[in-house]
């Protein structure tokens, strides 16, 4: 009589939101002007579930560089939040910046802190998705700042 041999059940890999692909805009390089100058560039971490931001900029006389994590918040054994998070890493003062992301039609909005905050961006992307105007905004003041795909 011969052993059946035991086959591992398939299992359904997890796949990433739809929200977190609605940045697929984003993916490539830019060259930002305005009131923050110089270059940032988003990248797909494997498996889709994390967008990777490199940012070299000027704000004024200080410069930031840095990496940024955006992704929903996914510990173990709970289902991923609804919010898409980031954390930014700053490579010049240690700094951890945390943000939230929303792309809806043609319009970013990214809050510094958690959704709704009074420090926050509001970008519109051009029809053919390589350009973009926006401003940072918060109580203190605040400052304009544009983008053009360079890949």
């Amino acid at each position: 009589m011969s052993k059946k041999r035991a086959t591992p059940t398939s299992r359904q890999l997890p796949q990433a939101s739809p929200g977190l692909k609605s940045l697929s805009p984003l993916v490539g390089t830019w060259r930002i002007s305005g009131g923050a100058k110089g270059q940032i560039r988003f990248e797909w971490m494997e498996g889709g579930f994390f967008l990777m931001q490199h940012v070299d900029l000027e704000y004024g006389e200080r410069k930031i560089t840095g990496i940024e994590m955006i992704g929903h918040q996914h510990r173990p054994g709970e289902s991923p939040g609804p919010d898409i998070c980031s954390r930014f890493y700053s490579f010049l003062d240690g700094l951890t910046l945390d943000y939230v992301y929303e792309f809806t039609g043609d319009t970013l909005t990214i809050w510094y802190g958690p959704r709704g905050s009074d420090n926050h961006f509001v970008g519109k992307f051009s029809k053919d998705g390589n350009s973009f105007r926006g401003a940072w905004k918060w109580p203190s003041g605040g400052y304009e700042v544009a983008g053009t795909r360079i890949t």
